[in-house]
C-alpha cells in the first residue's frame, strides 16, 4: 500500500484493487457511469481518500465497497483485498445473483448445429454492448 495520506485516482485504485483487469477498462467504466463515488458520478481522475464509498457495476453484478487503503500500484490479490471492505448486504446480493444464474440453463442449450443467419442475428442483438 502507498502512503495513506496520498490520494489515489479512482481508475488506478480500481485497477490496483483488482476490480478491472486493465486500467483502460477501469477508465471506461468510470467514464461510462458504472462507478460512483459517494453516490455521485465522477471522472477517472477523481482523487479517492480512505472512507469513500464506491458503487461498482460490472455486468449485472454490483459491489458496494468502502475504501480502506490507497494504492496506485497493482500488487498481489492478498494486498488488493486490504484496500477495501465490502458491505455484507452487497456480498449476499451478489452471491444470490450468481447462484440464480447457475441454476438457469445455458442460453444456447436448445440450439443444434450451426446457427442459421436468423439465429446469428438474434445472438448478435442479444450480446451487443450498450
Amino acid at each position: 500500500m502507498d502512503d495513506p495520506a496520498q490520494p489515489a485516482r479512482v481508475d488506478k485504485w480500481l485497477w490496483a484493487a483488482r476490480f478491472f483487469k486493465t486500467r483502460g477498462l477501469a477508465q471506461q467504466a468510470v467514464a461510462g457511469g458504472r462507478v460512483r463515488v459517494n453516490g455521485e458520478r465522477v471522472k477517472p481522475a477523481k482523487e479517492l481518500k480512505a472512507g469513500d464509498e464506491l458503487i461498482i457495476h460490472i455486468g449485472e453484478l454490483e459491489w458496494l465497497v468502502t475504501v480502506c487503503g490507497l494504492s496506485s500500484r497493482r500488487g498481489p490479490a492478498s494486498a488488493a483485498q486490504q484496500l477495501y471492505r465490502e458491505d455484507e448486504a452487497s456480498r449476499l446480493r451478489r452471491f444470490e445473483q450468481v447462484a440464480a444464474r447457475r441454476v438457469q440453463p445455458h442460453p444456447g442449450a436448445d440450439m443444434r448445429g450451426r446457427p442459421t443467419k436468423r439465429d446469428r442475428r438474434r445472438i448478435e442483438r442479444f450480446t451487443r454492448d450498450y
